[in-house]
């Protein structure tokens, strides 16, 4: 019975999406008819692109690197084990906005230190020159911050999904003599991704919506760009609905099209069966 409920659940007619799409809707014709609104848009949308940048570039940087930290705690060695649990744990443990500060105001001038101590021949030499904590600037700060807050949760989507795979087909992969890495690019990988993608497209959309949190540096993202006109405008109620606005239409358009994807996985997956 609950399988049947859940069923006609998810067979459902979307009428969220109607209204949500008739808001939409008009929430567009607002803003092109309405000068206002229309040149708070304008404003605001310039920061689209590093908004879209921050996160493919943050999520892609992380996604390697949740890869890698699943495999280390998949591995036979303590140390990788070990490593990989403590990397996740703590990470897991602090606020993203506090690793932002840490990463921006502390870990990038510890850095410089630590490269001008270690390239101090170079320098005497006369043939690198010394680096300013100025020259990183703060749109990579951000990315390096969110890459390394958001790698320990798409680590554990990755190591979940590797141990979802039956250990009798690793097995048998073993059996026909394929070599550590073919087994996990041709039989590993290809049944994981089906449970690892719902997961991880959602901290995909999960990192969309964080990536406004660069604005603290002064990134000139969507709500960067926002604040500044609200502050200077004194049409906060405008703004910050146009801010969301183009928000809710990039997270609800990645969802439906996660979704669609998962659908059509599914139906290959059950002609396949």
């Amino acid at each position: 019975m609950i399988l049947s409920s859940s069923s006609g659940q998810d067979g459902d007619f979307p009428w969220w999406l109607v209204v949500a799409g008739v808001i939409a809707a008009v929430l567009a014709v607002i803003i092109a008819a309405n000068d206002l609104y229309s040149q708070v848009f304008t404003i605001v949308s310039k920061g689209v692109l590093i908004t879209i940048f921050v996160t493919l570039v943050g999520f892609a940087l992380a996604s390697g690197i949740g890869l890698l930290l699943a495999l280390m705690s998949l591995s036979g060695s303590l140390i990788l084990r070990q490593t990989a649990r403590f990397y996740v744990e703590i990470i897991r443990g602090i606020p993203i906005l506090v690793l932002l500060f840490y990463i921006a105001f502390v870990g990038a001038p510890s850095f410089v230190a630590l490269w001008n101590w270690i390239s101090a021949p170079l320098q005497d030499a006369g043939l690198i020159g010394e680096m300013k904590v100025r020259d990183l600037s703060l749109l990579w700060r951000a990315i390096i911050a969110l890459t390394i807050g958001y790698s320990a949760f798409i680590s554990e989507v990755f190591r979940a999904g590797i141990q979802s795979v039956d250990p009798g087909q690793v097995e048998a992969a073993k059996a026909l003599g394929l070599s550590r890495f073919q087994r996990f690019r041709l039989i590993i990988l290809p049944q994981a991704i089906r449970t690892i993608l719902p997961p991880l497209g959602n901290d995909f959309i999960a990192m969309v919506k964080d990536s406004s949190l660069v604005s603290v540096l002064g990134v000139a993202d969507v709500t960067q760009m926002g604040k500044v006109y609200a502050s200077g405008s004194f049409r906060f109620f405008e703004t910050y609905s146009v801010v969301a606005y183009i928000y809710l239409i990039m997270t609800v358009g990645l969802s439906l099209a996660l979704r669609a994807l998962e659908r059509r996985m599914r139906q290959q997956q059950t002609g396949a069966g």
